[in-house]
């Protein structure tokens, strides 16, 4: 084992001095993939990044666990909160997918947004018009191109059809849905909320729009059953309003238009009409009861955001620095010369004489 540990260093050690010995072939190898590496860098765009930091509010029980044991059981992944009575449907967990889903996204395209040059123009058109694709991605969207279908264009005013999207539309949908990132904390249910883009300020204009739509979301989510609520009691609220002022009007004009008369009819009469706005008055003041109870669950089920982190303009691109990739690219040079010097050179050697012993052969018949 030491012997072939030792010869094993030893073969290393040759290589490094076989690819050291050959500088010119090096250099030859480094600068042809520092040019590569230039030019790669330099067709790629620079990416920023945004992001917001939320801590929603949660709705609780009636379990009443401790915050030991859900502190316990969520370092685990298991939240205790989604198993208690009266949780919503939609939690912090599921955030993610409600900002990738078709709906969120396409409300964003119309979004107005400014440039950092000073352009302003709306999301969508920004993804398609400002971003640049890489250099060897233009065959692809060339033959895509070519064997695209014309499609019927849109009259002027005509918005995006949620349930049948264009190809264009399509693909700016995937390439918004691949710039938004949300990370649940389970432990904690804090939200971070992501977004990159070629320009910065459009970035923070986008991740904050982000925040403000997923929180007027979750707040229409919450709110739904309580506004449903009020709206139903404030109709009945008017109708018992309207009936009672009605039955009060109908007893004022009768009584007005016979007080002189002491008839015991007259009098069941008038008693009819009193027992009857009373009646509807009671009924108006339990419905106004109920709408205020309904107007007030509106706000208490109407939950908080705190804003941890709020958004910013990024000053620096979160995309991979392009001096490194050049030296990345280097680097492979000098691995591709590496592997040049011990297989590349005799496999193509080889090759070559056994071509040329073939031929011979091949004259000498």
């Amino acid at each position: 084992m030491e012997e072939t540990k030792k010869s094993r260093e030893i073969d290393v050690l040759k290589l490094l001095k076989d690819i050291l010995s050959e500088k010119k072939l090096l250099c030859k190898f480094v600068f042809v993939s520092a040019i590569i590496g230039v030019i790669v860098a330099l067709s790629l765009q620079k990416e920023y990044t945004s992001q917001v930091v939320l801590a929603p509010e949660l709705t609780s029980g009636g379990l009443g666990m401790s915050g030991t044991l859900s502190d316990m059981a969520s370092s685990f992944g298991i939240d205790l909160g989604a198993m208690k009575g009266g949780v919503d449907a939609i939690y912090p967990e599921i955030y993610p997918d409600v900002l990738a889903s078709s709906d969120f996204i396409i409300t964003l395209f119309d979004v107005p947004v400014k440039l950092k040059k000073g352009k302003e123009t709306t999301y969508y058109k920004h993804i398609r018009e400002d971003s640049r694709p890489a250099f060897w991605e233009y065959p692809k969207i060339w033959i895509m191109e070519a064997i695209k279908k014309k499609e019927k264009p849109k009259k002027p005013g005509e918005g995006v059809n949620r349930f049948q999207l264009t190809k264009d539309e399509d693909g700016v949908y995937g390439l918004v849905r691949k710039s938004i990132h949300c990370l649940v904390d389970k432990k904690t249910s804090v939200i971070t909320v992501s977004l990159t883009d070629h320009d910065p300020l459009v970035a923070a204009i986008m991740v904050d729009t982000i925040q403000n739509r997923l929180q007027r979301y979750i707040i229409d989510y919450r709110t739904k059953k309580a506004r449903n609520d009020f709206e139903y009691y404030k109709r009945l609220y008017d109708e018992s309003r309207e009936q009672y002022k009605k039955a009060q009007r109908l007893y004022a004009s009768f009584s007005d238009a016979n007080q002189d008369v002491i008839m015991a009819s007259y009098k069941a009469k008038l008693e009819d009409l009193e027992n009857d706005m009373q009646l509807k008055y009671n009924i108006y003041t339990q419905m106004s009861a109920q709408m205020q109870s309904a107007k007030a669950k509106i706000q208490e089920r109407t939950p908080a955001f705190t804003a941890i982190q709020g958004a910013s303009v990024p000053l620096r691109a979160s995309s991979t620095p392009r001096a490194l990739i050049v030296l990345l690219f280097m680097f492979l040079g000098c691995v591709a010369d590496g592997l040049w010097i011990l297989y590349g050179r005799d496999w193509f050697a080889n090759r070559k004489k056994g071509k040329e012993t073939k031929e011979t052969k091949e004259s000498d018949q």
